[in-house]
């Protein structure tokens, strides 16, 4: 069982998140995608940034907790919404844009390259990516949910062939500088 898969971690999750969104992110993407541009949320957790994205985008929301996509389904039943791992990315279909917001900082380094290359393969051609992590070089373990920290250096170290790093911006997501976005660009 994963740690949202317990009905309270994600109350939990729901009530510290409160205040947060991805609303920053939807000009940069903007920059990249025309309106209507086919993207899927990996981790769309309660679904604030999905709600955001489906204003200028088809959106496809998935997060690897049932507990997660039923809760959002009750208030949005015709969502766009699949049960789908993180790492595996299986799915059967392709994309204009992957994005995630603070969800694959929860992956190991390992389990990191391999989402990346399964992304690669469900991405259209020249297709994006544009996550977004904790900024630093550590990693933690906060009551059984891995935190892995990266740098500009770190990350687009874990970075296969596969991709153009286009954009590393730090910003303040609590406090100044304690988070960074990377926007990727699949190379064929």
């Amino acid at each position: 069982m994963g740690y949202f898969d317990d009905e309270r971690n994600v109350d939990e999750y729901i009530s510290m998140a409160e205040g947060y969104d991805g609303r920053e992110f939807i000009p940069v993407l903007k920059k990249y995608l025309e309106d209507g541009s086919t993207v899927l949320e990996l981790g769309m957790g309660p679904g604030k940034d999905l709600d955001l994205l489906s204003e200028h985008f088809q959106v496809t929301g998935s997060d690897s907790s049932q507990v997660f996509i039923d809760r959002y389904r009750k208030d949005h039943p015709n969502a766009d919404l699949v049960l789908l791992d993180a790492v595996t990315v299986e799915i059967d279909r392709k994309f204009d844009c992957i994005y995630s917001n603070k969800v694959l900082n929860h992956l190991t380094k390992e389990q990191l390259v391999d989402s990346l290359t399964n992304q690669a393969k469900v991405l259209n051609k020249r297709g994006i990516l544009l996550h977004t992590f904790w900024y630093g070089d550590k990693v933690e373990d906060l009551s059984g949910l891995l935190f892995s920290y990266y740098t500009e250096e770190t990350f687009s170290k874990l970075v296969g062939g596969e991709y153009d790093i286009l954009e590393s911006v730090k910003y303040a997501e609590m406090e100044a500088g304690d988070s960074i976005y990377f926007v990727l660009r699949k190379r064929n």
